[in-house]
């Protein structure tokens, strides 16, 4: 039996609610911060003053610079989950299983959503009981300029299906997405393997081998303000974690071709040699963790994957993750 189509329509959370502005929309808002007070303070205020009256909850990641003294002191309506010590994208796991609202949006304390866009995507998640996670268009900095990775994601050669809205894809950018709460929990959530950097592939993974839809829908709006600081390390982690993710879910020869390739450009980059040693040191957890996709997904993987690849990033993933997470993850990896 379709995993997704069992349990998605006989949740009866997520009945369809009216399309009321004064009723709050069937979506919380789950934020992974750690020491991002400043730019958190301009997400939160973004995020209460949507029409659609979102409960928030922030998850904090064992921040240091007082984040949540100004949340207490500035936005006591805000819920706040402490964390003793930094899970990275764990923490929206976290988050997630606090709320109880049927549907779960993340933003990072750098982006927030556009005011109507938690309604519209309710209206998608109620109206498609097989769609499990929602990618939303994504306008960066204040000239809100289209991120490249919104054509990426529309022209997925995955195409439409009947029983979902929008196009098929298989990744998606982290601050810029809408769960169904049993869908994302469901198929776990994020992997503890990656923390942070490149880690959606791998949950859109997971979802559509449980049965879930992912899609990406033009119509659901996120802002993106990324910090225009260049992130030390990030390219390494980026590849660390693509590479960990072929090994948990692709095929050997597949994961096998990757490495080679990474081990190849280790010879001549200090970024791609980190990367490499990162992937090692983890790769007996990787493999005790693996778990290959079933034919179908693999299949459409594939097709992502694009001719005469090895590295597999272009259309699976694309550019999310690439900058998703800013400020969550902090300088732990």
């Amino acid at each position: 039996m379709n995993h997704a189509a069992h349990h998605g329509p006989t949740t009866t959370r997520e009945r369809p609610h009216p399309d009321d502005p004064t009723r709050p929309a069937p979506v919380g808002i789950v934020i992974a911060t750690r020491d991002r007070r400043a730019s958190l303070a301009v997400t939160v205020r973004n995020l209460l003053a949507l029409p659609e009256r979102p409960e928030v909850l922030v998850v904090d990641n064992a921040s240091t610079d007082g984040t949540r003294a100004m949340l207490a002191r500035d936005f006591p309506q805000v819920r706040v989950l402490a964390l003793p010590f930094n899970r990275g994208a764990l923490a929206r796991t976290h988050g997630v299983r606090a709320l109880d609202t049927p549907y779960v949006a993340f933003s990072d304390d750098d982006s927030w959503w556009a005011p109507g866009s938690l309604r519209a995507a309710a209206r998608h998640f109620d109206e498609h009981p097989r769609l499990g996670l929602l990618s939303a268009r994504t306008l960066v900095g204040s000239a809100d300029a289209a991120d490249p990775l919104n054509d990426l994601l529309a022209d997925s050669p995955l195409g439409t299906a009947t029983d979902l809205p929008g196009t098929q894809v298989l990744g998606f950018l982290g601050c810029a997405a809408v769960a169904r709460r049993t869908a994302y929990l469901d198929a776990g959530g994020y992997h503890p393997l990656l923390f942070f950097g490149a880690e959606e592939t791998l949950l859109a993974y997971d979802l559509a081998a449980r049965g879930w839809g992912v899609t990406h829908c033009a119509d659901v709006v996120a802002h993106h303000h990324p910090d225009p600081r260049p992130r030390t390390g990030r390219p390494a982690v980026v590849r660390r974690n693509e590479l960990l993710t072929a090994w948990l879910r692709r095929p050997l020869p597949y994961a096998l071709a990757r490495t080679r390739a990474l081990a190849a450009d280790a010879r001549r980059d200090p970024h791609a040699r980190h990367a490499l040693r990162e992937t090692l040191t983890r790769l007996p957890a990787a493999l005790r963790a693996r778990r290959p996709l079933p034919p179908h997904v693999e299949r459409a993987a594939r097709l992502l994957d694009g001719p005469a690849r090895v590295d597999g990033a272009a259309g699976a993933d694309g550019a999310a993750g690439a900058d998703g997470a800013a400020g969550a993850d902090g300088a732990a990896t």
